[in-house]
Parts: C-alpha cells; structure tokens; sequence
C-alpha cells in the first residue's frame, strides 16, 4: 500500500516539475494600425500544439523552457496578414511579445502559380472563335459609315444646283424657256412655269423686247410672245 503512495507521489512530483520551470509568454497582436486584431488566430508549435482566437486581440500562452515559433494571422476585408516570431525560453518567469501583422506575401505566391496552370490554348481558341464575329461587326460599321456619309452628300449637292439655278439670270431662263416652246408661247404660260409675279414677268420681257430679242403681240387678255427670227 505504501509502495502505491510512493509512486502516485512520484508521478505527481514529475508532472509539477515543467510546471515550475514554465514562463507566461503574453501580449498584443495589432493591424498595421496598430489597432487591436480582434479575432486574429494566434498559435504556438508547443507539444501538443496550442492555438487560441484572440477576441480582443489579447494571448497568453504558458510554455516550459525550450524554442517556439508563435504564429498569427488575421483577415481583414478578404485580406490575409500575418507574422512569425521565434522565441527561446532559458528560464520561468512572464514575457511580454507583442506581435504586428503584415499582408501575407505567400498568397500571392500562390496566386501566381495557379495563374500558371492556366491552359493559354484555351484562351487562344476562344480569341479565334471571337474574331469573325469582329470582323462581321466591323463591316456593318463600315456600310452604316459610309451609308451616313453619302446620305450627307446628297443635300449639299441638291443645295449646290439650288445655288446655281439662283445665279443664273431670271431674264436669261426666261428666254431660254421660250426657245425650248419653239420660240413662241404666251405670257400666261411663261407665268405658271416660272414662281414670279405677273409685273415681274411683263417687266422682264419688256426688257427682251428692248434687246431686240422678242416681240409680244397683244391677243385679247394676254399677250403672245414671239422670239425674233435673228436671235
């Protein structure tokens, strides 16, 4: 019975001795502002591993004499920061460490070898795929381009002969008119082909008649115009 007292004692005394040779390692994990990491996850590759999520940004861990690695991470909007420190502990006692976190580079690393695993044939086929749809489109900007274009044009042609006929003489397309009739035709003919008021038109061939180009020859209401034989 003794014996069995003697070696619970025993067992006992060996599990207090890290116990008394353990140290407090404690602090602050903080943002790159240095703000508390709230919910930042901190661990420790003690035996057996201890990981803890620090709510207010607070650890404690109780560790026995050796070498660690104390790791924490934290994300913040679909960020990832983290940081290592390496610790030794020679003796008991309480330390403070306080840890700052720094985006993690490694994501990107990864990130760039995913991209690497992408299959450039893929992309390639599908561009060629796209292209006579490109060139289909393209064409139909070309017709409608061009559409528009002479579409344009064609007022300012219209405008350019409207220009034209209005420089031309009202006395000389008067005259004109009379010789395309044969060279004789009436006053009141002359009136419904040409947009002028009736004086403008008497006034007009009065001014022919005095070139010696016509002669009107008075027949009831109207006068009948007649181009000179020699003209």
């Amino acid at each position: 019975m003794e014996k069995k007292r003697f070696l619970v004692f025993l067992l006992l005394l060996v599990s207090l001795v890290p116990c008394i040779n353990a140290a407090e390692i404690y602090g602050t994990v903080y943002d790159m502002s240095l703000n508390p990491a709230n919910d930042a996850v901190i661990e420790v590759d003690s035996v057996p591993k201890q990981t803890n999520i620090l709510k207010d940004g607070t650890y404690s861990f109780t560790l026995p004499v050796g070498e660690y690695v104390i790791k924490a991470t934290y994300v913040s909007n679909y960020n990832v920061y983290s940081t290592e420190e390496n610790i030794t502990i020679v003796d008991e006692g309480r330390y403070i460490v306080d840890l700052i976190v720094f985006p993690d580079l490694s994501e990107e690393s990864e990130l760039l070898l995913l991209s690497e695993d992408i299959n450039l044939e893929n992309i390639y086929e599908d561009e060629e795929q796209a292209f006579p749809w490109l060139y289909i489109i393209l064409i139909l900007v070309i017709i409608a381009a061009m559409f528009l274009f002479f579409k344009k044009r064609k007022p300012v042609k219209k405008t350019e002969e409207k220009i034209l006929e209005e420089e031309i003489d009202p006395k000389d397309k008067i005259y004109e008119f009379i010789k395309q009739k044969g060279g004789r035709v009436t006053q009141r003919e002359i009136r419904k082909n040409f947009p002028v008021s009736q004086a403008t038109i008497s006034l007009i061939l009065t001014e022919l008649e005095s070139d010696g180009k016509l002669k009107k020859i008075k027949r009831g209401k109207g006068n009948i115009i007649i181009l000179n034989k020699n003209q």
